[in-house]
């Protein structure tokens, strides 16, 4: 396998990539955590709508019984 050629950068401009990539890297880790954020909201989220969901149920329920009660009432 031949030898990798030789790449000369001036150390300037080594500096500024050096730089470009730092600042590359504290996006990523930015973007990680606003990702995670995003993920624990989305989970709070799908908690509060199943809780709704399961209240929703439970005033049905009720309703139902009520209504029986009254409408096993009317027949007697």
């Amino acid at each position: 396998m031949p030898e990798p050629a030789q790449v000369f950068v001036k150390i300037d401009e080594y500096r500024e990539i050096l730089d470009v990539i730092n600042v590359i890297k504290a996006k990523i880790d930015e973007a990680k955590h606003i990702l995670k954020r995003i993920n624990e909201l989305k989970a709070e989220e799908d908690n509060e709508v199943e809780m709704w969901a399961s209240s929703i149920s439970d005033v049905e329920r009720k309703i139902a019984s009520v209504d029986k009660t009254l409408f096993d009432t009317e027949n007697a």
